[in-house]
């Protein structure tokens, strides 16, 4: 995380006694990463963190299958369905639509509160399409909407819940998300250059206290899915401060980094995790030299499967390819893929874009989930020729 936050009560000194009202000792939590020796956060606890009653081994079955044979694909979230859409909650309404041994990448449409869970075996990036929630952590809750990221750090406890008409993707990835390297200064602050800042972020601003015992957590980790039950709920801390903790950015607030010609996507980049990287298409003026191309040129990921989630405005550069708002894109590496036929001579002149999409680059290839399976558009690859087994 790139700054310092401190929020609620907190002794002047770390690791030094610090007393409830009643007299009693609050219990300290440090959540540290990278072997305590990066970025950490100090958290004061009413109760014992450490205080389990319970433990079970909870079904997890999350398959994928190779993208063979391999081409381009279209998928189409809006028109995933849910056996029962009043009871889907964030976290086991999740549907799998892609994965590899860095990240899986879910979507879900949220109708209730999800049971409290944590991640413990990497950070996850929420992002928020559609509608608004409120995502309760131990460090205090943050209240988000549509075009919203959420970072949720490794291992933080934290539950969704969805406002109207609330449609996520989420990625797990198996370490940590944050800001682009190239983007902070040696001490962690964003440079001149960043295409967005420390004023465009939000964190939790006050604890979030709830009272409860025998309360359940569903923990993700390195081997499954286990619920373990607590003596108290984890929602205790009276204040924390430190440097690792959820934290908001919408995607609004990304400044488009332009040119006289096309730029490539890096200039695009907004996080970066272990092997992938997420970007962020934003309306933008586009390229001013007379001669310019707006659109993409054809182009091969050749280290790298792109995926593009459409989630605003017009895409002149896939006009005729079937994809609208909610869709998704597939483009493995091994394939070269560019604008759709007619759309370079229509953009000529263009001077602005007005198209929001969120693209994660991975450098594993992404198999496929039951999800992306079930919302498949199989005329995709042969848009560019318009011809082809599925077509039209």
């Amino acid at each position: 995380m790139p700054y310092y936050r401190s929020v609620g009560e907190i002794p002047r000194k770390r690791h030094t006694q610090f007393r409830a009202p009643d007299g009693s000792l609050y219990a300290e939590e440090l959540m540290g990463v990278e072997g305590f020796s990066s970025d950490s956060a100090l958290l004061y606890h009413r109760h014992l963190p450490t205080a389990i009653v319970d433990a079970v081994q909870i079904e997890d079955a999350r398959q994928t299958s190779p993208n063979l044979p391999l081409k381009p694909r279209h998928f189409r979230s809006q028109d995933l369905k849910w056996e029962s859409p009043a009871e889907v909650d964030a976290v086991t309404g999740r549907r799998l639509l892609f994965g590899n041994a860095d990240v899986k990448i879910c979507f879900v449409a949220a109708t209730r509160p999800s049971p409290l869970y944590r991640n413990a075996a990497g950070d996850e990036l929420l992002y928020v399409q559609t509608g608004t929630a409120v995502v309760e952590t131990i460090y205090g809750s943050l209240t988000v909407g549509d075009g919203d990221y959420i970072v949720i750090p490794t291992s933080c406890t934290y539950r969704v819940v969805p406002g109207d008409d609330l449609r996520m993707l989420v990625l797990e990835a198996t370490g940590h998300i944050g800001p682009p390297k190239r983007y902070l200064s040696k001490k962690g602050q964003f440079l001149e250059h960043s295409p967005y800042c420390e004023r465009d972020l939000r964190g939790p601003t006050e604890p979030l206290l709830v009272d409860g015992t025998d309360v359940d957590v569903f923990v993700r980790h390195r081997a499954g899915v286990t619920r373990f039950t607590y003596a108290n709920h984890p929602f205790d801390v009276v204040g924390w401060d430190g440097a690792l903790y959820p934290w908001v950015f919408n995607i609004r607030d990304f400044e488009p980094i332009t040119g006289r010609v096309h730029q490539p996507p890096p200039v695009h980049q907004t996080f970066e995790g272990p092997n992938f990287v997420v970007c962020s298409f934003c309306p933008r003026k586009v390229d001013y030299h007379p001669l310019a191309v707006p659109v993409p040129y054809n182009h091969a990921n050749v280290d790298s499967d792109e995926l593009m989630f459409y989630v605003g405005g017009n895409y002149e550069a896939r006009k005729g390819s079937g994809i609208g708002l909610g869709s998704l894109s597939l483009h493995p590496s091994g394939v070269t893929h560019g604008p759709q036929p007619g759309a370079v001579e229509a953009s000529l002149g263009a001077e602005q874009f007005d198209e929001t999409a969120v693209m994660v680059d991975t450098f594993r290839p992404l198999e496929l989930g039951e999800g992306a399976e079930a919302c498949e558009d199989p005329r995709y690859a042969w848009s560019w020729a318009k011809r082809g087994p599925d077509w039209p």
